[in-house]
């Protein structure tokens, strides 16, 4: 359920939308919205700030409607739903300025920054725009501690391979309406934890990104919401970020991985249930075993992010593509024997072959029909 605080005044065309995730940030709010709004009507910016809550319960809304009395502000309260990233996309999808922002709500990133950001963004070979802490003219506060220094560092350069951003894990940033719509559409934004610019500068295919230096604060209220679990998630993120850069390869090779080990569950179920069934019997059943196996770790791990069809759905689905793919694989092998001398020699590898041509066949239709990826509701629904 969302619930709107809109705000009092009709903007008709905000240049700019400002998004600002506040998960219990309510102390923050009465602070970072006058700042931002002061330094965006000094820039003569026409915008609109949006303030997404994940049903804090701490007075945001009651706060964010005094706020919209004198500010262009509008609430935007998930209900059923959490986390930072998906937070900042639900507010983009909703945004209807030219230029998106996005900055924390606990003054972190210096509101007054803003309008550079979007004046480096008015470069035509600019694509993305980074309040950075790196690069020349940025800093951290001074009380910033050596583990807190060396963990963002590290962070960095496991991003490397990605982006040559100094500060790539940056949360203030910007970017074109346009280039975000894009990868939205094609639905392929799906971020783990807090470091959504990373997300959108891989996804959104921004190569030209610039960084604006900031001082970087810490919060004014509140505690940090970073943990172990988010660095963690920082990792895993990364794994997707790289399977997607490579497309289908990383998925090839799970699933080849889950087959292999599914052979192994195979052969285990067989040797144990043939102390009770006859072999036709025990066969059919550990062969049952297995594609279930299968099934689970591929819709899991393989597939992680295709819920979208029941389980009962996929799984009737993923057990007829693996009758078709058995049958190919068949039909490879024996094609083979019966075409190819070579092979009346060596059916060992015309079977190696079926083996393959298999499990092609299982991962193109498991990639196309039976864990075809969840689709993103757009702004409209």
């Amino acid at each position: 359920m969302i619930i709107g605080v809109e705000d009092r005044r009709v903007i008709a065309a905000p240049v700019v939308s400002v998004v600002i995730p506040a998960y219990r940030e309510a102390e923050n709010l009465p602070v970072i919205i006058p700042r931002l709004s002061e330094a965006l009507s000094n820039a003569d910016l026409q915008a609109e700030i949006i303030v997404v809550d994940d049903d804090s319960g701490d007075g945001t809304t009651e706060i964010c409607r005094e706020l919209a009395e004198r500010y262009a502000v509008r609430l935007e309260t998930r209900r059923n739903e959490r986390g930072l990233s998906s937070a900042v996309l639900h507010g983009l999808r909703r945004a209807r300025g030219d230029v998106l922002i996005v900055m924390d709500a606990d003054l972190s990133h210096p509101p007054e920054k803003v309008p550079a950001l979007v004046e480096a963004l008015d470069d035509a070979d600019v694509d993305f725009v980074l309040g950075s802490r790196y690069v020349p003219g940025g800093s951290t506060d001074e009380d910033w501690g050596i583990a807190r220094w060396l963990n963002s560092k590290a962070a960095t350069l496991m991003a490397r391979p990605f982006t040559g951003a100094a500060d790539p894990m940056a949360g203030f940033f910007a970017l074109r309406r346009t280039t975000f719509r894009r990868a939205d559409e094609q639905h392929e934004l799906n971020p783990i934890g807090y470091k959504i610019g990373l997300e959108l500068i891989v996804k959104c295919g921004c190569q030209r990104v610039r960084e604006v230096p900031i001082q970087f604060s810490n919060r004014l209220h509140g505690s940090s919401k970073l943990s172990l679990r988010e660095q963690l998630n920082y990792v895993r993120h990364l794994g997707r970020l790289a399977e997607y850069r490579l497309r289908h390869l990383p998925r090839l090779l799970k699933f080849g991985f889950v087959g292999a080990t599914g052979s192994v569950v195979d052969l285990l179920a067989f040797a144990l249930v043939l102390l009770l069934l006859p072999v036709p019997a025990a066969r059919a059943v550990a062969i049952w075993v297995a594609m279930t196996w299968n099934f689970y770790w591929n819709r899991r791990w393989t597939f992680f992010d295709s819920h979208r069809r029941s389980v009962l759905a996929q799984y009737l689905l993923f057990s007829g593509a693996c009758l078709v793919g058995a049958v190919v694989s068949w039909a490879t092998s024996v094609g083979l024997w019966h075409l190819v001398s070579f092979f009346h020699a060596y059916p060992l590898v015309a079977a190696l072959i079926g083996i393959i041509a298999g499990t092609l066949f299982n991962f193109v239709a498991s990639s196309r029909f039976v864990f075809r990826r969840s689709a993103v509701k757009s702004a409209k629904e």
